[in-house]
């Protein structure tokens, strides 16, 4: 069994060290030693900085991609029109089981961070900088360099700057959760789609890059885009941060040059010989074949075009001694439980493709698997967040990568392989699927089987062949709460309660933050 790993594994190099200069020196390079490693670095106009990251073709490295110099001329567009001075926010949530390339980075080099979200700030015009952290190591090593630098979040100040820390959640990390967080609301997506560019954080403009889109472009602007894109390829230049886990012998994170061969980066992790499979860009990634893993090169478009993703830059080999669907059906049932609870294709039909993939293990033939696709094609394009596009993605790569597995489970007996848990998950439940502390009971003597309650929260309560509930009483997880709370309130018998369950803590709840101010100036304001 494959342990979680750790927030700060083993850092590698291959070729010159960019983002992890200095990490060879000192575990964590403060303020000093972050100046000694790199150099000072002064304030970039507006346009010159969209322009050094046009340039350089920097895309957010958070897994989506977008350019960042498209993304910072609509922020400052956007504050321009409006009138109001618009919001830095750097996302280092990185709350994917397989991902530790931003904790790294946080942990390790702070500052390197701090310089190109403080470039953005100075040349928007911004006066509020929100640092988003899921990790107790992330928040202290993030706090402690905002101190170095004199930034903190008080009135008055030049700059107001805090960190925001949300629990370890797959969702947290989205950015419209990470925004309504920052507001003092819940850190779940709130369901409407809204450009972060046109209303963030307090409803202004708001630039949210992830943290090492915010590194990379603070290393382009000490070296200017000539020298940076000497190193990498001339279409994607630069280098990347990947996470290398899964049947490694040394789970690492690894800066390579864009171009170096996959087969390079897993020889260097101890990965097998012959991968029976790779799974790229995490769980909400893809997975490639071991034929065209060997052949693939790491950059976004090159592995895009083999059918892989670069995503959050996680990579996971797998051997030949372990089932791969098994091995798949352990990351969906993961993925199901990350559910925020608040749309029916996260909710109902993440856990109902995860059921689906275990009755093919569980030899369902065609039908099983029939049914697994028309679930999967489901929620796609559906959620109030990219979770279940994401995970519908992991699904339907799993089933296309290993067909003679899928075969065998389908047509015959099964692959005959143990499932040996090489894909790293959480030892604990997430917050948010954990019990709130509360239980939702049935009370027999006046349950009148209206089916009400099955309605509202289907995830605890189903109805029986009698069309009565099927358990008297089920723990109630945090995101289902208020849904529990309606179905106690709904239920024409008077026949449901919500009691304190003496068996599960309470569980910590995250204090709200105030709303932030807001201002003016835009791009092209900044110093010359």
């Amino acid at each position: 069994m494959n342990a979680s790993l750790p927030d700060v594994p083993e850092v590698r190099v291959v070729g010159l060290p960019l983002l992890t200069s200095g990490f060879d020196l000192v575990e964590r390079l403060d303020l000093a030693m972050h100046l000694k490693v790199h150099g000072p670095l002064g304030p970039i106009a507006g346009e010159q900085l969209a322009g050094l990251a046009e340039a350089i073709g920097l895309r957010g490295r958070g897994g989506a991609g977008f350019p960042f110099a498209k993304k910072l001329r609509a922020v400052a567009e956007s504050a321009i029109r409006r009138g109001v001075r618009p919001v830095v926010v750097v996302n280092g949530s990185e709350d994917e089981p397989a991902c530790r390339k931003d904790t790294v980075l946080i942990n390790r080099a702070p500052h390197l961070i701090l310089d190109g979200a403080l470039l953005a700030a100075e040349a928007l015009g911004a006066r509020t900088l929100v640092v988003g952290v899921t990790r107790d190591s992330t928040e202290a090593s993030m706090r402690a360099a905002l101190g170095e630098r004199g930034l903190a979040d008080r009135r008055g100040s030049h700059l107001r700057a805090r960190v925001q820390r949300n629990p370890v959640r797959m969702v947290t990390g989205e950015s419209s959760a990470l925004v309504r967080s920052a507001d003092g609301g819940p850190p779940l997506p709130p369901g409407r789609k809204v450009r972060t560019a046109d209303s963030g954080v307090g409803g202004a403009p708001t630039l949210l890059s992830n943290a090492e889109t915010f590194a990379q472009l603070a290393v382009a602007a000490r070296t200017g885009a000539d020298r940076y894109c000497r190193t990498g390829l001339r279409d994607e230049p630069g280098t990347v941060l990947l996470t290398l886990s899964g049947a490694v012998a040394h789970p690492m994170v690894v800066e390579v040059p864009t171009g170096v061969p996959l087969r390079y980066v897993l020889q260097l992790a101890g990965a097998p010989p012959l991968p029976q499979g790779v799974l790229t860009g995490g769980y909400h990634g893809k997975w490639l074949d071991a034929v065209t893993a060997h052949d693939a090169v790491v950059s976004r478009a090159a592995l895009e075009a083999c059918g892989g993703a670069l995503g959050a830059g996680a990579v996971l080999p797998i051997g030949p001694g372990t089932c791969p669907l098994g091995e798949s059906l352990r990351v969906a049932h993961w993925l199901a439980a990350e559910s925020s609870g608040q749309c029916g294709p996260c909710y109902l039909g993440l856990p109902a493709a995860a059921r689906g993939l275990a009755d093919v293990l569980d030899g369902g033939g065609p039908t099983a698997l029939e049914a697994l696709r028309e679930v999967t094609r489901a929620v796609k394009r559906r959620g109030a967040c990219k979770h279940p596009d994401g995970s519908a993605a992991f699904l339907e790569s799993t089933i296309a990568a290993f067909t003679d597995d899928l075969a065998a489970h389908v047509l015959g007996d099964g692959c005959g392989r143990p499932v040996e848990g090489v894909l790293p998950l959480q030892d604990d439940a997430p917050e948010g699927e954990a019990p709130s502390g509360r239980r939702l009971a049935v009370d027999w003597t006046l349950c009148q089987g209206h089916g009400l309650c099955a309605d509202i929260v289907p995830e605890l309560i189903q109805l029986g062949p009698d069309g009565f509930p099927s358990v008297a009483e089920a723990p109630v997880p945090r995101y289902a709460e208020a849904r529990a709370q309606r179905a106690v309130r709904r239920c024409p018998a008077l026949a449901l309660r919500v009691e304190e369950d003496p068996v599960a803590p309470t569980a910590s709840r995250t204090p709200p933050m105030l709303p932030r101010g807001r201002g003016r100036r835009a791009l092209g304001s900044g110093r010359q």
